[in-house]
């Protein structure tokens, strides 16, 4: 039963590539819906999670890291994480504690700050940080523009992060909740099921591969034993791509998939027979259907 008097709201979560923006929802929502790797620029749609605070409901929206855009597809994601901001009730930016504020950082703040928006400030990281400089990177991020509140954080190891969220749920206002309560994202499970199979194959190939790699869920069917069967397509842009994909002896494709297989089998609460392709498809990137799956906006 929902109760009367419920509150709602939406928050953005913005910040440079690699910030630990989607580590930070992942901690909000209590559970792992937006992928996580060492490999920037690897958030390409707007991934909402949601989380409950008594009868408050916060849809977090993990945006793409923003950074200067030059290809069509990243030019999409860009789009699509200011087009958050202007959405949202409340924005937290992402900052790297341990990076510090450079011009990047610096060019972020006052875009932000341009779009006259409700922010807090989350620094991140801060277990990598000596508190005497963290005291200085907080007075020199306040002299560039102003924030409702600032938070230490460390996303990776949980600290700090249920006095944010319940800082932010003072923020939002009365009304009906957008979801279920015990819904925790609204990705639909054949996204879900291509996300996790693209973060396993940027963690086995590190840096060997550029992130113009796209897995794409061909076939969802549910057996008789209740266990789910998956047919996906890894699309690559050149043959050279695909070998390293593949590895030698197809060693490489066997341990994502089988990682991939034992995550998705925990995430979806049966057991998931995984079966994966790599092919190339030249200039996949340019390809329309590819941004409406997505969610991104084709012509930027």
């Amino acid at each position: 039963m929902i109760p009367d008097n419920t509150k709602c709201g939406l928050v953005s979560i913005v910040g440079l590539p690699n910030a630990g923006k989607s580590t930070l929802l992942n901690n909000f929502v209590g559970e792992k819906i937006s992928i996580v790797t060492h490999k920037v620029q690897t958030t390409r749609s707007r991934v909402r999670g949601v989380s409950m605070v008594g009868d408050t409901q916060i849809v977090y929206i993990d945006t793409p890291g923003i950074f200067k855009a030059k290809r069509r597809l990243e030019r999409s994601m860009v789009d699509a994480a200011w087009s958050s901001v202007k959405d949202s009730d409340v924005v937290v930016i992402v900052i790297d504690a341990y990076r510090g504020v450079d011009d990047k950082v610096k060019r972020l703040l006052l875009e932000v700050n341009e779009r006259n928006c409700k922010t807090i400030l989350a620094l991140n990281k801060v277990d990598k940080v000596k508190r005497e400089l963290l005291l200085s990177l907080t007075a020199e991020l306040s002299s560039i523009s102003e924030y409702g509140e600032v938070f230490m954080v460390s996303a990776s190891k949980g600290d700090g992060i249920e006095d944010l969220q319940d800082y932010i749920a003072t923020l939002m206002l009365p009304g009906p909740w957008l979801y279920p309560r015990d819904q925790l994202s609204d990705l639909p499970e054949r996204l879900i099921a291509s996300e996790t199979t693209r973060e396993k194959a940027y963690l086995f190939l590190h840096q060997e591969l550029p992130y113009s790699l796209s897995v794409f869920t061909e076939e969802w069917k549910v057996l008789r034993d209740t266990s789910i069967r998956l047919r996906q397509v890894i699309y690559v842009e050149r043959d050279t791509q695909k070998a390293i994909v593949l590895g030698k002896s197809g060693q490489t494709i066997k341990k994502i998939r089988i990682s991939s297989q034992k995550e998705m089998s925990n995430l979806f609460e049966t057991f998931v027979h995984l079966f994966i392709e790599v092919k190339v498809r030249r200039n996949w990137v340019d390809d329309p259907k590819s941004y409406d799956e997505w969610g991104l906006k084709y012509d930027i």
